[in-house]
């Protein structure tokens, strides 16, 4: 009989701990034994615990290949009929055999009810030729309970597909928020509606009084950027320089020549461009820049039975010789020209420039929350967690470096299909295009989105905005993508020897191919991959997935509060149509263009919900479930969070000599997953 000491370790997490009965068998190459109870005097199992337990085996195993955990209620709940749910979070255990060096197999899993968890050594490995047939069998096992746990499904035509449930409640309790997160998720929410209930805002359905009255707003939601916007949304200076570091930095694109159907003049512009000047020649010096919708109509919504209007404007910019700020030089809300769409110009009547510039504003919303947000930062990162869950095992070394980039994603987006993007919610009660405007937007940018305009590097060549000043995204985004990058480049390197390895790695082709037949809908024209065949492929795409789901999610979530609070800086829906002529607007014709009161701050509450992160937090690179036990990787994970703390004291540094900081891509401020 062979003796073996186990160390268990239980998470910290409210709720980890459970009075269930625990034991474990041993498989090894020469056998299994029974369950083997893990059993003291008093409560085992506490949150936060490590205990060692002694079993004794009755008969010689062999080498040892794996752990079966098996969890069931105590035999009295069991004889009374009653077994309530009492879940544990096992991080690791230990295994000290009679010879030999101990084992490490990291679980950093829940159990639930009465189950039975099977756990590998915690060394990954991706080359599988000579498992034992044990190890073949139970990785087969383990991807296909997976499958069956976590299938795909439409939710819209022409959307990526999602996960197969319509409420957070039916979800594994190993992709739900933890119940501190969901506590301040929930008492958060509560608190904004309650909030706006008794100063009577919320349910009030006419227009605000003035502008005045709208910076009641920031009295009870503070933001010193939304403060900023309050105080400099006239300017043209900050119009121009939210397409650089806003909500939506993702879509200004140097311009090469100007489109038939945008009939700017060189005497137009002349006011800004100055004396001698023309566009040809700022055309030819690249300075001019610009921001374009789709062409065609989208389908509006009706607000408080009142139908809704957008535009689809051009907004031409021009950045000064000599690094002045960036200004908008032109802007046409229709992309037919003719008498009734007039090109606006800032030597305009101030207020026919201001309703141009806030129809841009009110399109931007309407382009990035659809587009940028919802679709590129919500729905993708969706997919590429379904497949992680879906086609690697956990003894994978690209599940262990992909699961901490997946956490809480399938939870918070199951919960925006429940309270957000469902018909009659939010953006349905509060937005322009509502959700089928929305579903509009998403169905043809499908068609368009492109795997190098998820790369950053590659598409800022793509739109020509190496060079434009003062572009923080851009110079903080590349920083980051660049620690990601040579990150995931050494991890690649310790388990993918070659170029062959990296294509006969069957898991990960299977895994590449879901998220594009399932991601972008088998689209060969996207140039997104559906497999991968040299390990410089596989990095560039490793780090397309994990700066996505971590610092792209953060520059165009954590930055929509500030953005909306000043609502005319950010309008969600306009309730009058584009002017078709100038010298027509007026303060009170503003004012009543713009959400009604219910409108505004039925968004500004979802946004202030969701652009902060509601506690347990796990900053980009953070990793404290150890799935890599190895010395090597574990070397690499500490150089990212070197490189990232470097990243950090830069911007930080940078930011003390700016007027408004752009901190939304420092490193500590980024999660390492798409959880809000």
């Amino acid at each position: 009989m062979a003796k073996f000491r186990l160390r268990v370790s239980t998470g910290e997490a409210c709720g980890a701990g459970t009075w269930d009965k625990v034991s474990v068998s041993i498989v090894g190459t020469l056998g299994e034994s029974p369950p083997l109870p893990l059993d003291h005097l008093g409560k085992e199992f506490s949150a936060g615990a490590e205990e060692d337990f002694e079993v004794t085996l009755p008969k010689d195993v062999g080498s040892v290949l794996l752990l079966r955990v098996h969890k069931e209620p105590p035999l009295l709940s069991t004889l009374l009929g009653s077994q309530p749910s009492d879940a544990w979070f096992c991080r690791w255990i230990q295994l000290e055999p009679p010879q030999g060096a101990p084992l490490l197999f990291p679980c950093y899993q829940w159990l639930d009810g009465a189950s039975t968890l099977v756990l590998r050594e915690g060394a990954a490995k991706v080359s599988w030729a000579d498992e034992h047939p044990t190890l073949e069998q139970q990785r087969q096992e383990e991807l296909q309970a997976k499958q069956r746990m976590y299938w795909w499904k439409t939710y819209l035509p022409g959307w990526p597909r999602c996960l197969d449930e319509d409420s957070v409640k039916d979800l594994d309790l190993n992709v739900k928020y933890s119940v501190a997160k969901k506590t301040k998720f929930t008492l958060k929410l509560g608190s904004g509606i309650a909030e706006l209930k008794l100063k009577g805002l919320l349910d009030r359905t006419g227009l605000w009084r003035s502008l005045r009255e709208m910076k009641r707003m920031l009295n009870f939601r503070r933001s010193a950027a939304g403060e900023y916007a309050l105080t400099h949304w006239r300017e043209d200076s900050f119009f121009a320089s939210q397409f650089l570091n806003g909500l939506n930095p993702v879509l200004i694109r140097r311009c090469r020549s100007l489109p038939e159907n945008f009939p700017v003049t060189d005497v137009m512009v002349a006011p800004v461009l100055g004396p001698g000047t023309s566009l040809q020649a700022e055309l030819e010096r690249g300075s001019l820049f610009w921001w374009i919708t789709a062409s065609s109509p989208i389908q509006t919504n009706v607000i408080n039975g009142r139908p809704q209007f957008s535009a689809a404007p051009v907004t031409l910019l021009y950045q000064p010789p000599g690094g002045g700020p960036l200004l908008p030089l032109a802007i046409q809300l229709s992309q037919t020209p003719g008498p009734s769409s007039p090109i606006f110009l800032p030597s305009d009547e101030t207020w026919d420039w201001l309703l141009a510039k806030t129809w841009v504003r009110n399109a931007e919303f309407s382009v990035h929350e659809a587009l940028t947000h919802l679709l590129q930062a919500h729905l993708l990162p969706e997919v590429f967690t379904m497949a992680t869950l879906r086609q690697l095992p956990r003894c994978h070394p690209l599940f262990k470096l992909l699961i901490p980039h997946t956490r809480y994603t399938l939870y918070i987006n199951t919960l925006a299909r429940q309270l957000l993007i469902a018909p009659g919610q939010v953006v349905d009660r509060s937005t322009g295009l509502g959700v089928e405007g929305f579903s509009e937007l998403i169905q043809r940018n499908m068609q368009q989105l492109s795997y190098s305009s998820l790369c950053l590097p590659e598409d800022i060549r793509a739109r020509g905005v190496e060079d434009i000043p003062d572009y923080y995204y851009r110079d903080d985004g590349l920083r980051v993508w660049a620690a990601v990058e040579h990150f995931v480049s050494e991890m690649i390197g310790i388990y993918y020897p070659s170029d062959a390895s990296v294509l006969d790695d069957g898991e990960l082709q299977a895994w590449v191919r879901d998220i594009f037949s399932n991601g972008f809908l088998g689209r060969e024209s996207s140039g997104v991959p559906s497999s991968l065949d040299t390990r410089e492929a596989l990095v560039q795409y490793i780090t397309m997935v994990i700066f996505t789901c971590s610092a792209k999610h953060a520059a165009v979530s954590s930055s929509q509060f500030d953005s909306c609070v000043w609502m005319p800086n950010l309008p969600s829906t306009m309730q009058l149509p584009p002017p078709t002529s100038k010298g027509q607007a007026t303060p009170e014709g503003f004012i009543a263009t713009l959400p009604p009161v219910n409108a505004t701050c039925d968004i500004i509450n979802a946004l202030w919900l969701l652009s902060k992160e509601p506690g347990d937090r796990r900053p980009l690179g953070t990793y404290p479930d150890e799935h890599f036990t190895e010395d090597t990787p574990k070397q690499s994970i500490a150089a990212f969070q070197n490189r990232l703390a470097q990243i950090s004291r830069d911007i930080q540094q940078r930011n003390q000599g700016l007027e408004l900081p752009y901190t939304y891509l420092d490193p500590p401020l980024i999660e390492n997953s798409v959880s809000i």
